[in-house]
């Protein structure tokens, strides 16, 4: 038995933009300075216990840690990179992205109560910024879309801000 009805409408991940290639190096830069700190510690625990009666010989475990953390810090971002996507449609942002655990995000733009565009200093030094979309709801109601070229992100904040202001549904009543 045929229908004519239409198919519901999904939510696809076709024609999702992806963030800005520049992203995968601050994320990877990010993560090195984080595996220096704990392998400087390592070294420092291996150093401290150098004449104790450990089972493995000085420096095992400082090169455990800097081989796998150098390997997350190269390669973990270049998954991270493939794994974001998002797109801005006519009436709600969409958004996906996780390597492990794959989440799909949908904001209804009239649920939208301001946008940020924010920058650490290592995303300033390569002309990026996050789009930081705040919602009404729950303290935990923030978006973030990261990895934008800068101009990008305020052109989207500024675009998305305009829907609000004419969308008539949002007006105040009299």
């Amino acid at each position: 038995m045929e229908t004519d009805s239409p198919p519901p409408e999904t939510t696809s991940s076709d024609n999702l933009r992806s963030l800005e290639p520049s992203m995968r190096t601050v994320w990877a830069i990010k993560r090195g300075v984080f595996v220096a700190f704990v392998s400087f510690a390592v070294f420092f625990y291996d150093l401290a216990h150098l004449f104790g009666t450990s089972a493995l010989p000085f420096g095992t475990l400082t090169g455990i840690v800097v081989v796998l953390g150098t390997a997350y810090a190269l390669f973990w971002p270049r998954l991270l990179y493939r794994s974001w996507g998002f797109s801005i449609r006519s009436e709600e942002i969409y958004i996906e992205h996780g390597v492990l655990n794959h989440v799909r995000t949908v904001v209804p733009l009239r649920r939208i109560q301001h946008l940020d565009v924010s920058q650490d200093l290592l995303e300033r030094e390569f002309s990026l910024g996050r789009l930081v979309v705040h919602t009404a709801g729950s303290r935990s109601s923030d978006v973030v879309i990261p990895g934008l070229n800068l101009k990008e992100a305020e052109r989207i904040r500024d675009r998305v801000k305009q829907f609000i202001l004419e969308d008539p549904l949002m007006e105040d009543p009299v």
